[in-house]
């Protein structure tokens, strides 16, 4: 599908790598920027801390750099020929998930630039936010490398779930657009009723029908971890970008991934667009 509207949840006091980025990108696209900027409320330390004066001190401190953070953030924006429109929440520290999550629900997109990304705390609640309440798709923009909604070459993570389906589909366009797509499977066995009799064949022949040029490599772990090898094998091809499809679950407002999904969070080295 278009990315028509992207959202993306800037924390403070670093916003300006990841406003830039989000500038970049939906320019790229002619998209809506919406812009959510995260303040967090200072962490007690005991039970009375918030009664204690230098609790609020901290307090009226955070909510002028954030009100200061949002004026520069649109004062920035309007120099640059883009929609866009700039919003912000002072919030507990688990208190912005469900924000993110309602903002995400009319977005195409939710971006996690770099600084967000090296943010703990605010890459689980954009995740739980907008991935898990809102099953939006995030793109993972970690350090380094350049984003960019044209990538020339993905790599595809496969492996016949419904979640990699959705991932597939909501990068259709991505898909349709780049010069080559690498169906990328790890160890994978042949089973009537998932992979079939040729893993990968099914969705090699989905794509090929929206005109996507389309290898299917079936990858040896030997040893290393699914995640590793992906990484590797994205490397080798010399991938933009990798589409995947997230698994885990929410319960009492905590996010519990395992295995891909989390090593992907933690040590991604390229654009990683993730969707359930």
């Amino acid at each position: 599908m278009p990315f028509k509207t992207i959202l993306a949840v800037l924390g403070i006091p670093q916003t300006d790598r990841d406003l830039q980025t989000a500038a970049d990108i939906s320019n790229q696209v002619r998209a809506h920027l919406s812009v959510f900027i995260v303040g967090f409320a200072p962490q007690p330390t005991s039970r009375y801390a918030t009664l204690a004066s230098t609790w609020f001190e901290q307090r009226d401190w955070n909510l002028k750099a954030l009100g200061e953070t949002a004026t520069t953030v649109r004062d920035k924006l309007s120099k640059r020929e883009i929609s866009f429109e700039v919003d912000s929440i002072y919030a507990e520290v688990a208190g912005a998930t469900y924000d993110i999550g309602e903002r995400a629900l009319y977005s195409d997109l939710i971006l996690m630039g770099p600084d967000a990304f090296q943010n703990a705390d605010l890459k689980q609640q954009i995740i739980t936010g907008g991935l898990i309440q809102s099953e939006r798709p995030v793109l993972l923009i970690p350090p380094g490398p350049i984003p960019t909604l044209h990538p020339k070459t993905v790599l595809l993570a496969w492996d016949s779930r419904a979640q990699s389906a959705n991932a597939a589909r909501e990068a259709l366009q991505l898909l349709s657009n780049a010069k080559s797509v690498h169906v990328a499977m790890v160890d994978p066995t042949a089973t009537p009723r998932q992979s079939g009799d040729e893993p990968g064949a099914d969705v090699a022949t989905y794509l090929a029908r929206h005109g996507i040029d389309v290898t299917v490599d079936a990858l040896p772990s030997a040893g290393r971890t699914v995640a590793q090898v992906l990484q590797r094998h994205a490397n080798d091809v010399a991938a933009d970008m990798i589409v995947m499809g997230a698994y885990g679950h929410s319960r009492l407002r905590e996010l519990v991934f395992g295995g891909v999904t989390r090593s992907m969070l933690d040590e991604a080295r390229l654009p990683v667009l993730m969707a359930r």
